[in-house]
């Protein structure tokens, strides 16, 4: 290990690997810290990678140059479709991965990329000079230094495990906790605040009776998060997961005991995700409730283990045996790692600007669950922006900002840092206002060209991209171009849908805007339609279909971009600002919002208070 870099990343999670493959790609002399190289992109809780809005984070990773996909692609169990029963803005890909093959997956690229040094080290200290940092101080009291450095610490930083009243100093599945760098942190002014999460049991799959559970399936196509994945698991080869349920008796155990657990019996003082609640939360919060969803996931194929999604508890171990013993199918269940609570330090995302950047220490980033995020896939898309970030820096370069309109990626860190969290910050689809700009089926669209114009994508990756693009764009101007004619087969297809005998003047374009009718049945009727991929094909579907949509979204962004272009002057006194709210005072001289766009999306500065904000802007020009 030397005793300079140009970019430091301390903690070797999803984030952290993201982190320095960047950095170290775009050229700076890297290195990743770690508490154990064994554990680099481990999978604490379920080993599945994307779900609802995160398998679009995935995708928009795989575009703009990340690695996370591309490992998923090659170690998954089961592959799944999400929300097919829905709108392409909220459909997303969701894979079970292999709890050992990934992590091993993503260890050995890392181990190979240039420019990158991995090193199994503790950081105890920041090291700043003014209000830049300048390196790291190590365990054994060596300091490095650096120009950059990206916190993605994770759950370690003072976490501690807990089950029951039983509490000890550990980090997530059984590695050792983090201390020090919090203190150092709020030595240099950083305010922290502690969060909490947790997992469920661990089952072995023989003591299952798992003829009494519903089992769930993949999908059964060609799917994967990688534009240049090309080998996919056969469907006959996946590995199903399964379905029982909670009843009276299993929330009969859970109120009966519950002051006994961590979060109910006042031994957990940080805020759990709202979206992942443990067990008993869900029973305490949804009373009328009869029963809860609990799935049965692999862990790999090299262990028998089983994950019980959905079960997770901060319960004494002799209370979750009672509680497992309860379930349908599980009533003789051997429970091989018993569920825990997990409580951390982690840093106030308002600190933070659009870059990733710690506003009071020039060049000290951070990503992942550090600036209050949850999930796997939330930490690597904040790692690769911030690794990204991190050499713009040092290269005396403008940041590179996702809009709320390009990027799920774009809307989290918007919300973060212009709206801060009280809990694990979870993606939903439900936080984009332009689910139809943001959809899986186009993250190369948005992205793959930043990507490509950063260094992260080859440009033979690009000009595939773009000879895509063309093909699509070839086969919507042809179908416009293209009548259906006098065609009793393409008629008795369109009719079966139950539509009425079409127009023979209608164009293949006009058909195509029709909710079933597919670009594939239509190439049946008309061999003058150009055969396109299955990705392909379903975004000409998508694009065709929504168009009228699409367009009203991105009109919609395009009127709140004009808010974005509007600076906001940097020396503004907000505190003394006659006019302003108390609330608006404090959260605007704390964020600190570069436009009048920003600004608006902060919480509790309303419409009165940007009123105000703007008279002040307008005086301020006719001085």
């Amino acid at each position: 290990m030397q005793n300079h870099y140009d970019v430091i990343v301390v903690g070797g999670g999803h984030a952290g690997s993201e982190a320095a493959y960047a950095a170290a790609k775009l050229g700076k002399k890297t290195l990743l810290l770690c508490l154990n190289k064994k554990m680099i992109s481990n999978m604490p809780c379920n080993p599945h990678i994307g779900g609802s809005a995160k398998g679009i984070v995935v995708r928009e990773i795989d575009a703009l140059g990340g690695i996370m996909g591309k490992i998923a692609d090659q170690h998954y169990l089961q592959m799944k479709l999400l929300n097919t029963s829905k709108g392409p803005g909220v459909q997303s890909l969701r894979a079970q991965e292999d709890k050992i093959l990934y992590p091993k997956g993503m260890q050995d690229f890392l181990a190979k990329v240039e420019n990158l040094e991995i090193e199994e080290h503790e950081c105890k200290e920041i090291i700043t000079s003014e209000d830049r940092i300048t390196g790291i101080k190590i365990e054994d009291g060596t300091s490095i230094k650096a120009e950059a450095v990206i916190l993605t610490t994770g759950t370690h930083l003072e976490s501690k495990v807990m089950r029951g009243f039983d509490v000890q100093d550990g980090g997530p599945d059984g590695e050792r906790p983090a201390h020090g760098l919090s203190k150092s942190l709020m030595e240099h002014g950083i305010e922290l605040f502690r969060l909490k999460t947790g997992t469920p049991q661990r089952i072995d799959p023989s003591s299952i009776d798992w003829e009494l559970l519903e089992p769930q399936y993949g999908t059964d196509k060609q799917l994967s998060f990688s534009y240049d994945t090309k080998e996919f698991l056969p469907f006959k080869d996946q590995i199903p997961c399964f379905l029982t349920y909670t009843n009276a008796s299993t929330h009969a155990l859970i109120r009966q005991h519950l002051n006994e657990s961590s979060m109910y019996g006042g031994v957990i003082n940080g805020i759990g995700p709202r979206y992942c609640p443990s067990i008993e939360t869900k029973i305490v919060r949804f009373a009328d409730k009869p029963r809860h969803e609990l799935f049965l996931e692999p862990e790999s194929i090299l262990m028998h283990s089983i994950y019980l999604q959905g079960f997770s508890t901060s319960m004494p171990t002799y209370v979750q045996d009672l509680m497992v013993h309860s379930l349908k199918g599980l009533e003789h269940a051997r429970i091989l790692k018993y569920a825990y609570a997990i409580e951390y330090d982690a840093i106030k995302p308002l600190q933070f600007d659009k870059s990733l950047m710690l506003r009071k220490i020039k060049g000290l980033f951070g990503a992942g669950q550090i600036m209050g995020t949850s999930g796997y896939e939330e930490a690597a898309s904040l790692g690769l922006m911030a690794g990204i970030n991190a050499c713009l820096y040092l290269d005396k370069k403008p940041p590179f900002i996702l809009r709320r309109d390009e990027a799920y990626i774009g809307i989290m860190i918007d919300d973060l840092i212009t709206k801060g969290t009280e809990e694990p910050y979870r993606l939903l689809s439900s936080r984009s206002e332009y689910r139809l700009l943001t959809r899986s089926d186009n993250a190369d669209t948005r992205l793959l060209k930043y990507g490509y114009e950063l260094g992260l994508n080859s440009k033979e990756r690009y000009e595939a991209f773009l000879l895509r693009e063309k093909q699509k764009a070839e086969a919507k101007e042809i179908m416009k171009k293209t009548f259906l004619g006098i065609n009793p087969a393409a008629d008795n297809y369109l009719m079966s849908l139950g539509f009425p005998k079409p127009d023979p003047n209608s164009s293949y374009y006009s058909l195509l805007k029709r909710q079933p009718v597919s670009y594939d049945e239509l190439r049946k009727f008309n061999k003058d339609l150009p055969e396109l991929s299955a990705n392909l094909t379903e975004k000409t579907e998508i694009e065709v279909k929504y168009e009228g949509y699409i367009a009203i979204q991105v009109k919609e962004a395009e009127r709140i971009r004009a808010y974005e272009g509007v600076k906001i002057p940097s020396g503004l006194d907000f505190i003394h600002m006659d006019g302003l709210s108390l609330e608006a005072r404090e959260k605007l001289d704390k964020i600190r919002p570069q436009t009048l766009g920003e600004a608006m999306r902060i919480t509790n500065v309303h419409p009165a208070d940007i009123n105000c904000l703007l008279v002040h802007m307008k005086k301020g020009e006719g001085r």
